[in-house]
């Protein structure tokens, strides 16, 4: 046997339990075909030594919002904490960009105006044009009053895509927008979006999709999920696989909006019907939402809001409702998975997920319940019980991410519920592990950090550590528990001969090197079904893709130069 290429001269981690830990690994075509000691390595074509460093399976980062991608005429407001460098920089980017008509910007922090939310005359006199900025999280909007003139909202208009606040002495709406997300991808709230505001615009939203997959292959990426595409916007991926942009596996998830009926779920089986699973793009899955995030007090409590007494937030449906669909949705065969961050509405998912296999029978559907934030203590078994996969991300435990608006909406007393990764593995459960991009850093390594060490990434102020894992489950969850969750363990997430050649050489071996120093590495060479999609040092002498987008570019997603103009990384839920 002579195989195309062969990889040698490192470690090898294939999670494959039948071998664990291999010499050499021999790929022809798009698949593995030999996996073993070096000693009985097949001759090969051609021949990469890994030098000591680490080859594993490529990553599946299993919620990775590529839709939401970094838009490079929009302003980055990543990390700004001051009112006055989010007036600077929008001022300096209008005057930039004359022929603009709207000003766009994102990742703006709730806390930028201290003790309140921001409102419209926060901005006056930074521009005469109309600004539009999301949060950090894609909940919230916050417009200036030329943006609420050109909307109607000023007059007392309503959008689709989005519940304006009004203020409760003067009647006028703030200039705050809350529930943007969910709306947003209603049929109603995207077409009022694409009609008006510029960053929504098809062309827009396709270079973010493709900007997106070419860092994930920068960062070791070979199949990602988008968790949440309206159906207006899968033509966009069709677009991407037509001129060959998908460099990672890529599955889509059509989001459900509340009050969506029959029609629309008979559209979704339309779509799915008429877009054949293949190997780059496929359907199947269908999003929901339990309920909302924490930080802004409303995602679904058990008990009250410790800072917030009488308060315990309110799921996404009434709860009798949401159970009803979600029986309807496994009865017609789609995976659900859900959005779900307090522990009421984690429980409320979990009871729909029980009800739909009483009603239905029991099927090995594998629902998921994505970010699984704060999980009473009674829930956590029946993960496994029920086959319910736990999608989760590890960064968002990081305090640098939590500390303040989270620890203390949730209170000390319940921070032993917080991401409770290693009690939902050493339970049994499925889980996977995975960005939230561009919500959270992609770059897998900052996840691997904090998954490891619930720490700040300098280090300080570990908390719950309890759940800390190791570094070999931490990356099975990135990888063969990516593959379980979607029902494709039998050609993913482990390296075994036939096996899709779905693989990444890190600049290191991994397992020598503490916590803070995996920080430091990278991806050298990550591999789609046996074509590279990302060659630092071009071991492979073959074409592969050329990434010139703008964004992440170092360690832990830090932008190279980082600038006003683009995003390097942002946080949240």
């Amino acid at each position: 046997m002579v195989v195309d290429t062969l990889y040698t001269g490192g470690r090898i981690r294939t999670f494959d339990p039948d071998r664990p830990w291999a010499e050499a690994l021999g790929v022809t075509g798009d698949r593995i075909s030999f996996i073993g000691s070096a000693e009985d390595a097949p001759a090969a074509r051609r021949t990469v030594d890994l030098h000591g460093r680490l080859l594993t399976p490529g990553v599946a980062d299993t919620h990775n919002h590529l839709l939401l991608g970094f838009d490079d005429l929009a302003v980055s407001l990543e990390g700004v904490t001051s009112l006055d460098t989010v007036r600077a920089r929008i001022g300096a980017f209008a005057e930039r960009h004359p022929e603009l008509r709207w000003i766009c910007a994102e990742n703006a922090l709730y806390s930028v105006v201290e003790g309140r939310r921001p409102r419209a005359a926060d901005l006056a006199g930074v521009t005469d044009r109309p600004v539009f900025i999301t949060t950090y999280d894609q909940h919230s909007v916050w417009l200036n009053r030329p943006a609420l003139a050109e909307l109607g909202i000023l007059n007392g208009g309503d959008i689709a895509w989005g519940n304006p606040e009004i203020d409760r002495v003067t009647g006028e709406p703030t200039g705050w927008i809350t529930d943007f997300y969910t709306s947003a991808m209603t049929t109603d709230g995207l077409r009022e979006l694409q009609r008006d505001i510029p960053m929504y615009s098809p062309d827009r939203r396709y270079r973010k999709i493709v900007n997106s997959l070419a860092m994930a292959a920068r960062f070791g990426i070979t199949s990602v999920v988008e968790p949440q595409v309206p159906l207006a916007e899968l033509p966009l991926f069709d677009r991407a696989d037509r001129e060959g942009r998908l460099t990672a596996r890529t599955t889509a998830a059509i989001y459900h909006p509340v009050g969506a009926d029959g029609d629309f779920r008979a559209r979704i089986t339309d779509a799915i019907r008429s877009t054949p699973a293949h190997d780059r793009f496929r359907l199947g899955m269908v999003k929901l939402y339990a309920d909302d995030v924490i930080e802004p007090h409303t995602a679904a409590m058990l008990e009250d809001y410790a800072n917030r007494p009488g308060h315990r937030g309110h799921t996404s449906m009434e709860p009798g409702e949401f159970t009803k669909l979600f029986v309807e949705l496994d009865r017609l065969g789609y995976q659900v998975h859900t959005h779900a961050t307090g522990d009421w509405g984690i429980r409320l998912t979990l009871d729909a997920i029980e009800a739909a296999r009483r009603s239905n029978g029991d099927r090995d559907a594998r629902h998921g319940i994505v970010h699984v934030e704060c999980l009473a203590p009674e829930d956590l078994p029946r993960f496994r019980e029920l086959g319910v996969v736990a999608a989760m991300q590890p960064r968002h435990a990081s305090p640098d991410l939590v500390a303040g608006t989270w620890m203390e909406n949730v209170g000390e007393d319940r921070w032993d519920r917080a991401w409770r990764f290693r009690s939902l593995v050493d339970s049994g459960a499925r889980v996977t592990f995975s960005s939230d991009w561009q919500v959270g850093e992609m770059d897998p390594l900052v996840g691997v950090y904090s998954a490891m060490t619930r720490a700040r990434l300098d280090g300080g102020d570990a908390w719950t550590t309890d759940e800390r894992l190791d570094l070999d489950r931490t990356l099975q969850a990135y990888t063969k528990g990516g593959a379980e969750a979607f029902h494709r363990e039998d050609s993913l997430g482990m390296l075994r001969t036939g096996y899709l050649a779905d693989l990444v050489v890190w600049s290191a071996d991994l397992y020598a090197l503490e916590p803070a120093q995996i920080l430091a590495q990278q991806a050298d060479l990550t591999v789609v079904g046996g074509e590279p999609v990302h060659d630092r040092h071009g071991e492979l002498d073959g074409p592969f893709v050329v990434d010139t987008a703008p964004g992440p570019a170092g360690p832990g997603g830090a932008c190279s130069e980082p600038s006003a103009d683009h995003h390097c990384h942002s946080h949240a839920h």
